[in-house]
């Protein structure tokens, strides 16, 4: 079977179109972080594998992080585990946290490995408490309580913030042709084991390996004005007053200051990208338009 002439002209447009960004960004990290729906969808899925192994393949060093939230709470309702959250996070006792670290560190993190080698590429498995890749502590909670008329802290358990990462075992994964996929569980001093936003292990990996991007996989279209408009081609000065005045709000807030502290902190660019459009991170890295929300650190 052979192409039609268009056919064929369109194939070559997008091949043409994509080689200056390979050319760019050869040799270059990224770090992506990988969530939402292109997590439980089969095809999506696939398509993200796909993606990752073909960046690995034109000579960049893709580092996925995800997380498993959906995948947490379904295994927690199986197992009859009462869960609540607070402030959007997860309260995490120790019977919960158990379920947790056998969701992302094993059943999530291994299929997404598999899901590479299906690919045709390599990938390594870790968690933050491999080589104390993700050193953790307990994460303070701050929320208002009405009896007090005042802000409480609330202790939420096993839930943790990054304090360092120790980027050893990183280096040598990338040194070799395997792709790290990282599950966000850290350990403390003490040996403790915590659950840690994904958004947030991945804005800070990028910070301390200087990659080149950073990726959030999310289940939006992107940072969206008061008009439901994608905005995109962002300074971080241009976030801070769109924060200001309250175009972004919610639950975009912590992932929108996860992607301006990368920004602000070396990474050259940052992006909220649509994690439901098939080969969504290819689209973003290496087309003219991209799809998603672009933040990086040019004046303005």
């Amino acid at each position: 079977m052979s192409l039609d002439r268009e056919s064929a002209m369109n194939i070559a447009k997008v091949l043409t179109e994509a080689l200056p960004y390979i050319q760019r960004f050869t040799g270059k990290t990224i770090v992506v972080k990988f969530g939402g729906n292109a997590m439980v969808d089969p095809l999506l899925h696939e398509s993200f594998a796909r993606d990752v192994v073909l960046m690995k393949l034109v000579g960049m060093n893709p580092v996925v992080v995800h997380g498993g939230g959906p995948q947490i709470g379904e295994l927690l309702k199986k197992l009859n585990i009462h869960t609540e959250f607070v402030n959007g996070m997860r309260v995490t006792d120790s019977e919960t946290m158990d379920v947790v670290e056998m969701v992302l560190g094993g059943s999530v993190n291994k299929e997404i490995v598999s899901s590479i080698s299906r690919a045709g590429g390599k990938a390594i498995g870790v968690t933050g408490k491999d080589g104390q890749l993700i050193r953790a502590r307990k994460l303070r909670v701050n929320r208002y309580s009405p009896e007090l008329g005042a802000s409480e802290i609330v202790d939420i358990g096993h839930v943790g913030e990054v304090e360092q990462i120790d980027t050893e075992v990183l280096q040598v994964i990338l040194g070799s042709h395997f792709i790290p996929v990282i599950a966000p569980i850290g350990v403390d001093r003490d040996g403790n084991t915590y659950n840690i936003n994904a958004d947030l292990v991945a804005g800070k990996i990028a910070q301390v390996i200087r990659a080149e991007k950073l990726m959030l996989l999310t289940n939006v279209s992107g940072l969206l004005d008061k008009d439901g408009n994608i905005l995109t081609g962002l300074s971080t000065g241009q976030v801070d007053g769109l924060i200001a005045d309250g175009t972004i709000s919610g639950g975009m807030l912590p992932k929108i200051g996860c992607a301006l502290d990368a920004v602000k902190s070396g990474v050259a660019s940052a992006h909220i990208i649509d994690g439901r459009v098939p080969h969504a991170v290819l689209l973003e890295i290496f087309t003219d338009i991209g799809i998603g929300t672009l933040i990086t650190s040019r004046p303005g």
